[in-house]
C-alpha cells in the first residue's frame, strides 16, 4: 500500500466552490421570496382588519377554516415546489395568512397602544429572526436531533392548542404562548441552519419552513405583548 498521502485535483476545488455556491444562491433565493411574502400577508392582513371578514367567526369555525386552508395550501406548495407555480401557491398562501391574522391585530387594535404593540412586535420577530439566522453560521454542530425535538413539541402545542379552544384556560394558553415562541425562534435556527448545510436545496420550501416559524413567533410575541403591555384606559 502507497503511504503516498491524497492530493486533491483541480476539480475537487471546483466542485467545493460549486457546492457553497449553490448554498447561497438558495439561501438568497429564499431570503428574496421571503421578503416578497410579507406584501401578500400584509394585503391579506389589512383586508381581514377593513372588512372584519373573521370578526364574528366562533373560534370553533375559524380553526376549521385555518387548518383547511392552510394545509390545503401546504400540499399545494409541496406539489408544485419544482415549478414557477409553487412561487404563486406560495403567496396565495401568505396572503391567506394575513387573512387569518387579522382576528389577532383587530384584538390588537382595540389598545389605546394596539399600533405600538404591532411594532414591537414586529421589531422582536425580525430581532429574533436576525439573531437565529445569524448564529446558523457560526454553529458547527448538526441539528437534526434537535429538528426531531422542536417538531415533537410543536405537534404537542398544537395539541394542547386545540384542546384549549374548549377549556378556555388562560394559564394553559400563556404557557402555550410562552412554548410557541421558544419552539419556533429555535426552528428558525435549524431551519436556516440546513439551508447553510445544504440540507435543503428547494428555496420554495425552505422559505414556507421560516415564514412559518416568523409568522408564529410574531402571533406569540404580540399576544404575549397584548395580554402584559395592553392599555384599554
Amino acid at each position: 500500500m502507497s503511504n503516498q498521502s491524497y492530493q486533491p485535483q483541480t476539480g475537487d476545488f471546483g466542485y467545493g466552490s460549486s457546492l457553497a455556491a449553490d448554498r447561497q444562491r438558495v439561501l438568497r433565493n429564499t431570503y428574496a421570496l421571503l421578503a416578497l411574502s410579507l406584501i401578500p400577508t400584509v394585503l391579506g392582513a389589512w383586508i381581514g382588519v377593513a372588512t372584519g371578514i373573521f370578526a364574528t367567526m366562533g373560534p370553533g369555525l375559524s380553526m376549521i377554516v385555518f387548518f383547511a386552508g392552510a394545509f390545503g395550501l401546504m400540499f399545494l406548495i409541496e406539489k408544485t415546489k419544482n415549478s414557477s407555480a409553487g412561487v404563486f401557491a406560495l403567496l396565495g398562501f401568505t396572503f391567506f395568512m394575513g387573512l387569518m391574522l387579522s382576528r389577532l391585530l383587530a384584538w390588537t387594535l382595540g389598545f389605546k397602544n394596539g399600533g405600538s404593540l404591532i411594532m414591537m412586535a414586529g421589531g422582536g420577530t425580525a430581532a429574533i429572526f436576525f439573531a437565529m439566522a445569524t448564529l446558523a453560521t457560526v454553529v458547527k454542530r448538526d441539528l437534526s436531533g434537535l429538528q426531531k425535538f422542536l417538531f415533537v413539541g410543536a405537534v404537542i402545542a398544537m395539541i394542547a392548542g386545540i384542546a384549549n379552544v374548549f377549556l378556555q384556560s388562560t394559564g394553559v394558553h400563556l404557557a402555550l404562548l410562552v412554548a410557541v415562541l421558544g419552539i419556533f425562534s429555535a426552528f428558525l435556527l435549524v431551519d436556516v441552519k440546513r439551508i447553510v448545510d445544504g440540507g435543503e436545496t428547494n428555496y420554495i420550501s425552505a422559505t414556507l419552513n421560516i415564514y412559518l416559524d416568523l409568522y408564529n413567533v410574531f402571533t406569540a410575541l404580540l399576544q404575549l405583548l397584548g395580554i402584559f403591555g395592553g392599555d384599554r384606559e
